[in-house]
């Protein structure tokens, strides 16, 4: 079976590529490298059923047919996505539109990489899908949360239109290995702080709260949706252990024999107080929940930290 992964270089990309090669897939890659670590794919050069294109959603996708396609093709964090915010929103609706076409085109099955931003500064806790979200399409964060919303409206207008067997992941903060340490995330804000001896920027007094989920859960969990028989409307994918940010950098500290040292900074605009998913749902519909804790994934993830240590030193 066939598979195409836009996006999939990426952090999330290149961790499911694993998975599904494991699997016996064949796998495409399609990426525009605007985001990703280079190397994130270098251990699949050598697989002969690992193919990697240099694209873009935005323009037409011209690779060979497939039967399964993972959207993910999206700058994702808010350094990157605000870097252009014309272009992320042309990603999550134009973007959308072409893979949806492409989709029609090979009669693929597609599962729409959406995230927890739909839901914005929510003012339900923990968020189900069911949710319509707390949404501003005024702030600089719009760019992403209202493409992501808007990609979402394409997914099931295809459904409705087309026939097409489109399925919606709505992903809450997931962490690990291949994350780009210049991202501007919590967990790497932090752990790149520690490695280089550095104060802990703390958002605010760091009372907001995440929940936590570790890539190989995260990947599971698309799999996993991918290939149940039939399902209807969105499913969350996420941890569901909530903790204030103090909290988790408490834990980073601890994990990688660290002295707390923290320096607070603004908290950024749009900045939720609140984040953590119901995944009822995917208990039930998909046999998924997590299974990393948030300790043992950062143990993981400061051990990869370690191997790039090198490379993280001297980008300074």
């Amino acid at each position: 079976m066939k598979v195409l992964i836009t996006g999939g270089k990426g952090f999330i990309g290149s961790n499911l590529s694993d998975l599904l090669l494991e699997k016996g897939y064949e796998v495409w890659c399609l990426d525009n490298e605007s985001t990703c670590n280079l190397d994130n794919d270098k251990h699949l050069e050598s697989n002969q059923k690992y193919h990697f294109i240099k694209g873009d959603v935005r323009e037409k996708i011209n690779i060979p047919k497939v039967d399964f396609i993972f959207h993910l093709a999206s700058p994702a964090s808010v350094p990157h996505y605000q870097k252009d915010p014309i272009g992320t929103m042309m990603t999550g609706v134009l973007g959308t539109k072409n893979v949806l076409d492409f989709a029609v085109e090979c009669k693929a099955r597609v599962v729409f990489s959406s995230t927890s931003e739909v839901y914005g500064d929510a003012l339900e806790n923990p968020q189900r899908e069911s949710y319509n979200g707390n949404c501003s399409t005024l702030s600089k964060r719009s760019c992403y949360d209202e493409s992501k919303r808007s990609a979402e409206t394409l997914c099931y207008d295809y459904k409705r239109v087309h026939g097409l067997d489109a399925r919606v992941a709505r992903i809450f903060n997931t962490f690990g290995k291949r994350m780009n340490m210049d991202d501007g995330r919590i967990l790497t804000n932090f752990i790149r702080a520690i490695i280089r001896n550095e104060p802990i920027p703390i958002y605010g007094d760091g009372k907001q709260t995440r929940t936590l989920c570790y890539v190989d859960d995260t990947v599971r969990g698309l799999h996993a949706l991918m290939m149940t028989s039939s399902i209807e409307g969105p499913v969350n994918i996420g941890g569901t252990t909530e903790m204030t940010v103090l909290e988790i950098a408490n834990e980073i500290c601890k994990i990688m024999g660290s002295s707390p040292n923290f320096i607070q900074v603004d908290i950024p605009e749009g900045d939720p107080k609140v984040r953590k998913p119901d995944i009822t749902r995917a208990k039930l519909l998909l046999g998924w929940e997590p299974e990393v804790s948030i300790s043992e994934g950062i143990r993981l993830m400061g051990d990869w930290v370690r191997g790039i240590l090198p490379s993280l030193l001297t980008h300074q």
